[in-house]
């Protein structure tokens, strides 16, 4: 035997190696928490349940279910208190998205609160600024807050409380302060260039101008305080159109935004009809576009005849199954997927039996896909999660988010929240459905989820985090639906995250010999990233279940 060739042990440490990341990289990136042994029971209770990303907000939406309020104000409560407690991610200056069952109405409805470009965005004013692409951040890529819409909508139609009674928990902690949790003080701290870009976000979210606040220390702002009081004695059209948008205008044109005030009065919000296929003898469903939920039930419908218990949960096949179906979703969701009001065609027709047909007989089962081209179905970004179930049976499955961390890290000096960055999500590409262009609404990630059994109503769900959405929703319902997994194992169970060609982020979980599997075949495997959050509400023949993700700071509750 020759002693100079590396034995077995040496050539499998070496394999090892090449698949743990770089420490100076890591140190760059948030560290996911890790999904084992995470020690958590999925919730149950008699009467009604919360799963929200943070402590305080699913005390304070437990603590209106507790007083009579209904799921729908749950929602509401929770998303103005995560607005405070979890601003890098959500709030007034963002989107809101809801797919819910109403008791009284026995039916499954949907609320797209998203907002449009501003009336002097257009292409070739970008083009003439020198810009080849959109702004990712600053003025360039705000758009109309969506969110205060949506809460109102939600409250008016189907809620018990007023805006202002719904808006109070948050006031009371804005004002008062409250200490930060450690998964939320660590990616605000990652964010402290960004706001030290703009006097308004330093002043609001730096103590001292200077520094994020720290895991455990206390935090308070005032100026979200007094905004939020403004908005329960006046309502919703202080913002669009009143003496708060006028201040949100202007500060964004000084900048070199594109909103006028007439797109803030003109916004409104639009009750929409869910889109769904079936799954293994359920109903899944999503909201239509502009969102990215359409790839999630497309991949659902490309894995559903596939023999995936057979496979083995997270084996090498397993796992590569689902991320090349990834792949072909996500190739049309760029290809097509717009503003409805500008698709080329009916999104159903990417459903469609002979249209998943052709895209499953691109999978190829041995190989990871470089690159997937986009089929011709026509002729011719972060983010807070909450779900909700009540003692009356309504159920609420709702998302708020300004994109980026902090959005556009633009913050109108004296209001307390952050404009979002969702002008991101058009491109200046000619003829692409997702161009820019005035009073147009942006591709969206944001995607609540609902499943349904028999007409009935069985779960709110949803996974933030970018375009792991999609991703997230297929793993947690195969976890679930097809595994059988009650909803906290389904939660914890680690995940991939496609990103792009053929890189794929593993949580530490999945063992090594999966990582090699999936190697040979093409695939290039790291542990970077992050891999989404879910919340989760599941609807018994008596009484409730709930879960929550332990890579957030959140938790599920009940009463």
């Amino acid at each position: 035997m020759r002693k100079d060739r590396p034995g077995p042990h040496c050539i499998l440490f070496c394999l090892l190696l090449a698949f743990l990341p770089d420490p100076a990289e890591a140190q760059m990136t948030d560290t996911p928490r890790p999904s084992t042994l995470a020690g958590r029971s999925t919730v149950y209770a008699p009467n009604g349940v919360v799963a929200t990303s943070q402590p305080l907000a699913t005390a304070a939406a437990l603590k209106v279910l507790q007083d009579g309020g209904n799921a729908f104000d749950a929602a509401v409560t929770a998303a103005a208190v995560l607005n405070v407690v979890e601003p890098h991610m959500t709030g007034l200056g963002g989107d809101v998205f809801a797919l819910f069952w109403s008791a009284g109405d026995r039916r499954l409805g949907g609320l797209d609160a998203s907002g449009r470009a501003g009336s002097l965005a257009t292409p070739d004013t970008l083009l003439a600024l020198g810009l080849r692409e959109m702004p990712y951040r600053g003025a360039g890529s705000v758009t109309v807050p969506g969110a205060l819409s949506g809460w109102a909508a939600l409250l008016h139609r189907y809620g018990s409380l007023s805006l202002a009674e719904a808006l109070a928990p948050a006031v009371g902690l804005a004002e008062e302060g409250f200490p930060l949790s450690p998964i939320i003080a660590s990616q605000w701290e990652g964010t402290t260039p960004i706001l030290r870009e703009h006097p308004g976000a330093r002043a609001t979210y730096l103590l001292d101008g200077e520094r994020a606040p720290r895991a455990g220390e206390w935090f308070r702002n005032p100026d979200l305080a007094e905004t939020f009081r403004v908005i329960g004695q006046e309502g919703p059209a202080v913002l669009y159109g009143g003496s708060l948008g006028a201040r949100i205008v202007q500060t964004v044109q000084e900048m070199g935004g594109f909103l006028t005030l007439e797109d803030l009065r003109s916004h409104q919000p639009e009750w929409v009809e869910p889109i769904s296929v079936q799954f293994r003898g359920y109903r899944v469903w999503q909201l239509p576009p502009a969102g990215q939920g359409l790839a999630a039930l497309q991949m659902l419908r490309i894995l559903e005849p596939l023999d995936l218990e057979g496979m083995g949960h997270n084996s090498t096949e397993y796992l590569h199954h689902l991320i090349e179906a990834k792949k072909l979703a996500f190739a049309d969701l760029a290809r097509h997927v717009s503003d409805r009001d500008h698709l080329e065609g009916d999104p159903m027709a990417m459903l469609a039996d002979d249209y998943i047909a052709g895209r499953r007989a691109l999978l190829d089962p041995h190989k990871a896909a470089e690159r997937v081209d986009p089929g011709e179905p026509f002729e011719a970004g972060e983010t807070v999660y909450v779900a909700v179930g009540d003692r009356e049976g309504n159920m609420v499955s709702f998302i708020n988010s300004v994109f980026e961390y902090f959005g556009s890290g633009v913050v109108v000096p004296g209001t307390g929240f952050a404009l979002q960055n969702r002008g991101a999500g058009f491109t200046l590409q000619e003829g692409h459905p997702n161009r820019l262009a005035p009073g147009k609404r942006p591709f969206h990630t944001l995607i609540p989820g609902f499943v349904t059994r028999e007409g009935e109503p069985h779960l709110a769900f949803g996974v933030m985090g970018g375009s792991m959405q999609p991703q997230g929703h297929v793993q947690f319902l195969l976890n679930h639906l097809v595994f059988g997994m009650d909803l906290q194992k389904a939660v914890d169970a680690p995940r991939f995250r496609h990103t792009s060609g053929t890189s794929v982020a593993l949580e530490a979980p999945v063992p090594l010999e999966v990582r090699l599997a999936l190697a040979a075949l093409g695939h290039e495997i790291t542990e970077e990233g992050t891999f989404g959050g879910a919340q989760v509400v599941l609807r018994l023949p008596r009484g409730w279940a709930a879960a929550s993700d332990p890579r957030k700071d959140g938790m599920a509750a009940g009463h």
